[in-house]
């Protein structure tokens, strides 16, 4: 099974790659499965007015997927690829605590199959402008950090994984921050996570962002591994045709060398497992 379970399309504001090229792309390299997982940060983006005529729905600022026209092509795309390649409906929600009520509405009104909980922003903060980090020391900033998911796994169920969950590396300008001090917390997230049937993803643009170790650290894969965690989704966080699939048939082997079994996808929120 060559699945990629974290995919990006000109529907999130940060990619133009064309949801159709992406499965024409997936099918010539050979992929079984896709999952689209599109952008959705409420508190940081705009969602469209669809109480104006299309052609003015658009805000001012950076948005949030367009729904309607994101649920209507991927339906047409199964109709036209079916046979060819299995495409699942996802989003990527950019969640924080305030905004939980935001996208248990998105749950209900849409026919989502697999949703990844991503903790980009903190107090309607982005991490990759600083402006989170800014003003609280590396210690100050990293605890928030995994408060703030601690938080989301404990008060939230409408979610299928928890995206590169040590996000905050990639944005950390005074290096990576020690386990040790995030041991207890992260432990303490990854229980309520396995308690409630949920996973976590491993996403390989580690390498991409020239990180020294995985996304999440193998630290944190080892720990996962040790308190009973199976449920894995393997991702590419590909936001162009570079990204797509990449490194994630490496990851299979990877994941097997620390002691997981298998991988999973998702059908209608549910995972399914394949063997590694």
């Amino acid at each position: 099974m060559f699945a990629d379970y974290h995919v990006h399309t000109k529907f999130s504001d940060d990619s133009a790659y064309p949801m159709e090229q992406v499965v024409k792309d997936a099918i010539a390299m050979k992929m079984d499965e896709i999952c689209f997982t599109d952008h959705v940060d409420y508190g940081i983006k705009e969602d469209w007015d669809y109480s104006r005529p299309a052609e003015c729905r658009r805000r001012n600022g950076p948005m949030n997927v367009d729904y309607p026209r994101y649920f209507a092509l991927l339906k047409e795309l199964r109709h036209t690829y079916e046979g060819q390649i299995t495409i699942r409906s996802g989003l990527e929600f950019g969640m924080q605590m305030h905004t939980i009520p935001r996208y248990q509405a998105l749950v209900e009104t849409y026919p989502l199959d697999f949703m990844i909980l991503s903790v980009h922003q903190v107090e309607d903060q982005e991490f990759w402008t600083q402006d989170f980090q800014k003003n609280r020391s590396q210690k100050e900033y990293n605890e928030r950090y995994y408060e703030e998911m601690l938080g989301l796994v404990k008060a939230c169920q409408d979610y299928s994984v928890l995206g590169h969950m040590d996000l905050i590396v990639r944005y950390d300008e005074n290096g990576v921050y020690p386990f040790e001090k995030i041991h207890e917390i992260v432990s303490e997230i990854l229980k309520v996570v396995i308690a409630d049937g949920k996973g976590i993803e491993f996403n390989t643009s580690w390498r991409r962002y020239g990180l020294k170790d995985t996304t999440p650290s193998v630290d944190i894969l080892k720990l996962y591994r040790e308190l009973g965690g199976e449920i894995i989704t393997i991702g590419s966080d590909s936001h162009a045709p570079a990204h797509l699939g990449s490194g994630i048939l490496e990851t299979k082997e990877f994941l097997k060398s620390l002691g997981f079994r298998y991988f999973c996808t998702y059908a209608d929120k549910k995972p399914l497992f394949h063997t590694l």
